[in-house]
């Protein structure tokens, strides 16, 4: 398999159109149907009625009720016709599927590397399913369960479109945030600060703060004081807004083989990378500011480890 380079600029197209991913958008029928026609291509996620098992939108993240799995069935039904609609739109010709399209859900089904992200930002939570073999990439992306959008590409414009998965929503108000923009802290004392948090202790973080003094340090590698600290442990929880994970898998072989995992934090002024770290054999976690187009370089060594 190819090496992936995700922190280089992509190289510069022939021509116009070789920079442009294609993009369409689809139906949760119209997918089907094209899937079928790709030779029954799996699809990589599974719809199920309420009842029989937790529908799409539990993958994207929430628990929806009675109510809620009604309405997305009643939805659903309201589509139009697949086959009428693609042929409305010029995917379907003389009964034949756009090739495009059957090429794309085709390497969805048949990849080298898988990618599944799954990111919630305030009220907003979107699936993402990214695959990748040889020198093309093809993603299938809902943010509903109901409208899917599925695109293809060639490798070297991966990172770009990694970028467009953890771009925020526009409605979305950012501030300022009590946790800088570096810090290091020791894992046992972020997992222990979260579950006092969670249980209403609150009283518990100074307590926590001073076990582990001189222990969390700032960008520069300076400990921080212990009042410093239970600030920035109890903001890490409270001001949390979202998050976005990231696992990929080589999918080559017979058996899938799971590489690693890029976790990220939103927080009040925007997302932050978890990155875990040892120092002196203790296990940490490294919290750093990151943007959207710090996406490709998170994941670059988890997906060299695949490649390589």
């Amino acid at each position: 398999m190819p090496t992936i380079d995700l922190t280089a600029p992509p190289p510069a197209p022939a021509g116009t159109l070789d920079a442009l991913p294609r993009r369409v958008a689809l139906t949760l029928h119209e997918l089907r149907l094209v899937a079928e026609r790709a030779g029954g291509a799996p699809l990589p996620f599974e719809v199920r009625a309420p009842g029989e098992a937790p529908a799409i939108e539990d993958r994207l993240g929430s628990s929806p009720g009675t109510t809620q799995d009604r309405a997305y069935l009643s939805v659903l039904d309201q589509l139009h016709d697949a086959e009428s609609s693609l042929r409305r739109r010029g995917m379907i010709i003389d009964g034949a599927v756009d090739d495009g399209l059957l090429g794309a859900v085709g390497l969805l089904a048949t990849p080298d590397l898988a990618l599944d992200i799954d990111v919630v930002a305030g009220s907003v939570q979107a699936k993402a399913w990214h695959r990748q073999s040889g020198g093309a990439v093809a993603t299938l992306a809902t943010v509903d369960g109901i409208v899917f959008e599925l695109a293809w590409f060639p490798t070297s414009q991966w990172s770009a479109e990694l970028a467009r998965v953890a771009v925020l929503p526009e409605e979305l108000d950012l501030g300022a945030s009590a946790v800088p923009a570096a810090v290091q802290l020791p894992y046992e004392l972020a997992d222990a600060a979260a579950e006092a948090i969670m249980g209403s202790r609150a009283d518990l973080l100074p307590v926590l703060a001073a076990q582990h003094n001189g222990h969390v340090l700032d960008g520069s590698g300076d400990p921080l004081a212990e009042a410093e600290v239970v600030g920035i442990v109890s903001a890490l929880s409270s001001e949390a807004r979202g998050r976005l994970r990231a696992l990929a898998a080589d999918v080559s072989g017979e058996t899938t083989t799971v590489v690693g995992v890029v976790s990220w934090t939103l927080l009040a002024d925007g997302w932050r990378a978890l990155r875990p770290a040892q120092s002196d054999g203790d296990l940490r976690v490294d919290v750093r500011s990151v943007a959207a187009d710090d996406l490709g370089a998170e994941l670059a060594p988890v997906l060299a480890a695949v490649t390589s």
